[in-house]
């Protein structure tokens, strides 16, 4: 069983609202559901909608064709008139306009009555989500659940499931993790994990902080690194450009430093508020010269948790810069599961601290001293330990899950994709013979990659970029070119029926 679910309107009308409500109200029920958020970089007006997507099996993803549309202005049923199914519900904002400001929670009554859905339940959910007795609002969700006919019956299962955005388990993975200094300059979509970070400070008894900028973030964060602090830093494509320079001093000076960047449509300011997977050529080669690091990539809230975690015990045990890859779709999608994140890693700071004794730390190449030097002999000696440090890194990453392979185990055709493409891929492949390896780690990469490729029949590169980036890693590393390749780079992230389409030709 899956429905997808349209709710669109103006940016301000409360469009979430209408999801979230209902979302959680199916998640009590025991269904899964997935919640993508499209809307312009426009903070009134446009075109706003969620597709919320409904099962009673895990799903990842929403598709193409909509089984009810609500419909918060004229343009919703204009713009989306032709993805409605043949016996598609519209739910009109004509019938409810006397509701005012409580429009929405007319609709999402209005919802939940063609869900089959108790009043009782949707009352409760309604006085929690307000925090308040709002009678005005009650009236509104009673009058729009009344106005309906059930057309569903989501009667109560026995699933016990969370539902979460990978902004809010990237801010979970940092608390478990013990962070102490979270920098962050507001740039979508990374912005929702310092405003979930900003909220849980005191109760974690950790700090963030809003500098000027990106490059002061960045070098704050080195600075505080280097007292002995946990730190993260977080931002979007054009930010992390202008830490460039700051993740080289990371490079030279071996303080820890965790990144998460978040990408988004580039180059430039690009579709500042839609979905990208371009920025992984820069993740991987960011600022100048020669230097260690590790990149690796979530597919969805629940690995955002365990990886966020990892990258912090790795960067502290290594000395090394760790980058969180993630983008807007799995930043900003809500997600449900009925699993649980792994123990966290304990991080211990073992490094010698400044008031322990004399630390010298600079962007100039150094000697045993810590003292500046320009010696040739220094220069071969440093280097060396940087790749040295590197194969120690490689082998460190050995013991968390690099690669996951999903599907039919003994298929014959692989299809090879990284971070948010997890989601569609896995529902389009339900019940087909594909087998998925979703990357992780992408460096160091894993040596496994190679071996599934060279047993598999049909590779598939499924990227959204538009060059395949992650095939001319896979070929920088392994050799072997990918020709069978899926890209999409229109700043919308897959839909799983139409990705299925596209497996099935080749």
């Amino acid at each position: 069983m899956r429905l997808n679910i349209l709710i669109g309107g103006k940016a301000g009308q409360g469009i979430n609202k209408v999801s979230g409500i209902v979302s959680k109200i199916l998640i009590n029920q025991g269904y899964f559901t997935f919640n993508y958020r499209d809307y312009p970089s426009i903070i009134r007006g446009g075109h706003n909608f969620n597709v919320l997507s409904i099962s009673d099996k895990n799903i990842s993803s929403h598709e193409s064709k909509i089984d009810i549309m609500i419909a918060l202005d004229e343009l919703t049923k204009q713009i989306h008139k032709n993805e409605i199914k043949k016996n598609g519900v519209i739910i009109d904002y004509k019938d409810f306009l006397k509701f005012g400001l409580n429009l929405n929670i007319a609709l999402s009554g209005a919802l939940t009555k063609v869900l089959g859905i108790p009043l009782k339940i949707l009352l409760s959910e309604v006085k929690r989500s307000l925090s308040s007795d709002n009678k005005q609002a009650l009236i509104a969700a009673t009058t729009g659940y009344n106005s309906q006919s059930n057309k569903y019956n989501f009667k109560k299962i026995n699933n016990h499931l969370s539902l979460m955005s990978g902004s809010q388990a990237v801010a979970i993975g940092a608390i478990n993790s013990k962070i102490d200094l979270y920098f962050a300059y507001p740039m979508t979509p990374a912005t929702g994990v310092l405003h979930e970070l900003a909220a849980k400070q005191l109760e974690h008894n950790f700090m963030t902080f809003q500098p000027e900028g990106e490059i002061a973030a960045v070098n704050m964060a080195l600075g505080a690194s280097f007292s002995g602090a946990k730190v993260m830093v977080g931002t979007s494509g054009g930010g992390f450009d202008l830490m460039s320079e700051g993740l080289s001093l990371q490079g030279i000076s071996e303080i820890p430093l965790v990144v998460y960047l978040a990408s988004r449509v580039g180059p430039g300011t690009g579709i500042p508020t839609y979905n990208m997977q371009g920025d992984l050529d820069i993740a991987l080669r960011a600022g100048h010269g020669e230097f260690p690091r590790i990149v690796a990539s979530p597919g969805d809230p629940l690995e955002s948790i365990e990886i966020t975690n990892e990258l912090m015990y790795l960067s502290e045990k290594f000395k090394c810069l760790s980058i969180l890859l993630s983008d807007k779709h799995v930043a900003e999608s809500e997600f449900s599961t009925d699993k649980k994140p792994k123990r966290p890693l304990k991080i211990n700071i073992t490094r010698k601290l400044p008031g322990d004794s004399i630390i010298k730390s600079s962007s100039y190449e150094q000697d045993d001293y810590g003292l500046t030097t320009e010696s040739a002999e220094f220069a071969i000696k440093n280097g060396d330990a940087r790749i040295e440090r590197y194969e120690q890194i490689r082998n460190g990453c050995k013991n968390f899950e690099m690669i996951k392979i999903h599907g039919k185990k003994d298929s014959k055709n692989l299809i090879i994709g990284w971070g948010s493409t997890k989601g569609a891929i896995l529902d389009a492949i339900k019940g087909e013979d594909f087998k998925f390896l979703q990357a992780i780690y992408l460096k160091p990469m894993s040596d496994k990659i190679k071996n599934e490729i060279q047993k598999a029949k049909n590779v598939i590169l499924v990227e959204s970029n538009l060059t395949g980036q992650l095939g001319r890693l896979i070929r920088e590393k392994t050799g072997i070119s990918i020709k069978n390749r899926i890209l999409k780079y229109d700043g919308r992230p897959f839909r799983s029926d139409e990705l299925k389409k596209e497996l099935l030709k080749i």
